[in-house]
């Protein structure tokens, strides 16, 4: 069978987050990740949307927080039905017109025509489609020196420096109550191609389990553009006490997770997190005294890093090539950061690979260990 031609994408180039308190975002993402505000909507957008909006920026990562303004917007379209969640990912492509061909010829749903702006320093060509998961939406975008975010969007100048050495997102992480209808869709439609799976139960190690939290995870990629959606579902016994099932009934539906962001030195920024309040998922001290004898069975052998400091800073590593590897750690969901169950279930990876492309197959375990653990803490389990 003839594989799908690619879709010409270049990058994941942001998402758009659509939330109750747009102020509280904004302390989190300039006050704390130390991102820059670029723009803000004008006021004749938010009359025509209906909602108020701001882009953070640091390097090549974009997040567009957007909160409603009375009712009829998409924002409060979305939020009506959900907690704070990820309602669009912006991909940024090289052919405008070939994209939309493709996607329309193989059966995506477009929810309009292909739209092109112009400003003084040129041009932006853009379109959006429906998506199998939940109310998330993609959209397409060619850059030709449009100078602007997007249309009614202002620029600002404020916030942080990225301090941090946030560069790119790395990948996607979704939840499904059945992720088969986006695998198919991933493949049919967008062209993207099986990349990595894992199948586990984190109680599995007790064949007697009472409890515990099963997951199924396929990694669909684009290798052009090196995009990635990681795509995760409950598994039996314990389908109903799954974290990814909880997740779904917290966030009403299938969606977004998790968004990874790559770091030069995440010892560094992992340190400097925490020195700026970011809370992150607790690990614990059995991870690290087991860690060096992962190491050498996994065949990474080596690593640069100190396992006191990996252990101090609740680090996580994986890999499985001689002194190839990743390093990994996973901030607190929104509702536990915030200490408010609106601002709902999502979080982010920070993410430094060191010669290793998979996804840590064997911290996915102390994962969604922590993350059971938290949702025990906050009664939610």
């Amino acid at each position: 069978m003839t594989k799908p031609a690619p879709l010409g994408i270049k990058r994941l180039e942001g998402i758009h987050y659509y939330v109750r308190d747009l102020e509280r975002s904004r302390q989190f993402y300039s006050g704390k990740l130390d991102f820059a505000e670029t723009w803000r909507s004008s006021p004749e957008l938010e009359a025509q949307g209906k909602q108020r909006s701001a882009c953070f920026q640091a390097a090549n990562v974009s997040v567009v927080c957007s909160s409603p303004l009375g009712e009829g917007g998409r924002a409060a379209r979305f939020l009506a039905k959900h907690p704070d969640g990820v309602g669009t990912l912006i991909f940024e492509v090289e052919d405008i017109e070939r994209t939309f061909a493709l996607l329309d010829e193989r059966g995506g749903t477009a929810i309009e025509d292909v739209q092109t702006f112009t400003d003084d320093g040129g041009t932006l060509r853009q379109f959006s489609i429906t998506t199998p998961f939940g109310d998330t939406t993609f959209r397409f975008r060619q850059h030709g020196g449009y100078q602007s975010l997007f249309p009614g969007a202002v620029p600002h100048t404020g916030g942080g420096t990225n301090k941090f050495g946030f560069e790119q997102i790395d990948h996607v992480t979704s939840n499904f109550q059945t992720m088969k209808p986006m695998l198919l869709w991933l493949e049919h439609v967008l062209g993207f191609e099986q990349m990595w799976e894992v199948e586990f139960h984190t109680s599995d190690v007790d064949p007697n389990r009472k409890t515990g939290s099963g997951l199924k995870s396929i990694v669909m990629w684009d290798p052009a553009s090196n995009t990635k959606f990681a795509n995760n579902e409950p598994a039996r016994p314990f389908f109903k006490s799954s974290q990814i099932n909880i997740f779904n009934e917290e966030l009403r539906g299938d969606g977004v997770q998790h968004v990874a962001l790559t770091v030069g030195d995440i010892l560094g920024a992992v340190r400097g997190l925490r020195t700026s309040g970011v809370s992150f998922m607790p690990t614990p001290g059995s991870y690290y005294d087991m860690l060096p004898e992962r190491i050498e069975k996994s065949g990474i052998k080596s690593i640069d890093e100190d396992i006191h400091v990996l252990r101090e800073l609740e680090v996580l590593l994986d890999g499985d090539h001689h002194h190839a590897y990743m390093l990994q750690i996973f901030l607190k969901e929104s509702s536990g950061l915030y200490r408010d169950p609106n601002a709902g279930p999502f979080f982010y990876e920070i993410i430094q690979r060191k010669g290793d492309r998979g996804f840590g197959a064997g911290n996915f375990r102390a994962l969604f260990e922590s993350i059971e653990r938290e949702q025990s803490k906050q009664g939610r389990a």
